[in-house]
């Protein structure tokens, strides 16, 4: 896959502000514990999936949705059967669950938390690659996005095409590559096989790719979605954390 030299990414920190590297946590396995060991027992046993928010349990997509202890909003979608992460390779079978088209409709959850409604281009979905996580148990987190992500994508909407591009500047530090995808809602469109089937070696190094995805309106196509991609480059100290151009702090709201 191509890439921006790192020199590219330097000079764009200087308008948008390098976010911290994530922590490591001290067990990987936290979150499947408590969706397998809690969330589900707990529905099965007396039919409330707390501490879990939401517990779907359709066969074609079954999840959990659990308020993250990170922040005053944010919200995980997981699996309720055990997937690893990005690099999954049950993500891509044919029939496959499109949990990104599951989790944008926690949007919802969001802003019941925020107490006002968000706009689409508010929100951001992210799941980071397995050199950015600290779980090991796929997740998606659904937060608000950083403002200064959101100021510098919005000059950019009308040069982001229906294929895979390189963005004119870096975010959070990084350079990322971004496409569109049109329609209120996601549909059939699914984020982790538009990823493996549009960028050259992606499909073969899922584990070093991120996906963000927050909500637009273009010029000349009405509501959609920005589909945001970066990949891990541990010698230029980039982990592919996608979660980094979230802002746990909401601070969008107050704009």
């Amino acid at each position: 896959m191509p890439s921006f030299r790192l020199g590219h990414a330097v000079l764009a920190c200087l308008l948008l502000a390098c976010a911290a590297m994530p922590a490591r946590a001290g067990d990987p396995d936290a979150l499947w514990k408590i969706v397998d060991g809690q969330c589900l027992a707990h529905q099965r046993q007396s039919g409330d999936p707390s501490p879990c928010a939401q517990l779907d349990a359709r066969p074609e997509a079954a999840f959990a949705v659990l308020k993250d202890r990170v922040g005053v909003a944010q919200f995980l979608v997981i699996p309720t059967t055990r997937l690893t992460g990005i690099e999954s390779p049950e993500l891509l079978a044919d029939g496959a669950p499109n949990y990104w088209a599951e989790a944008w409709p926690v949007k919802a959850a969001v802003e019941e938390r925020l107490h006002r409604t968000l706009a689409r281009d508010q929100v951001a979905l992210a799941i980071n690659s397995a050199h950015g996580r600290t779980q090991n148990q796929l997740h998606i987190h659904v937060d608000c996005i950083r403002p200064e992500v959101r100021d510098a994508l919005r000059p950019q909407l009308g040069a982001i095409g229906d294929q895979w591009a390189p963005l004119a500047t870096a975010l959070a530090c990084h350079p990322y590559w971004a496409r569109r995808i049109l329609g209120s809602s996601l549909g059939d469109a699914n984020p982790f096989k538009l990823l493996a089937e549009g960028l050259p070696d992606a499909r073969q190094h899922m584990d070093r790719q991120t996906l963000v995805l927050t909500g637009a309106s273009f010029p000349d196509g009405g509501d959609g979605f920005i589909l945001l991609t970066d990949h891990a480059d541990l010698a230029g100290l980039d982990r592919a954390s996608g979660e980094e151009l979230q802002d746990h702090d909401c601070g969008i709201v107050g704009r």
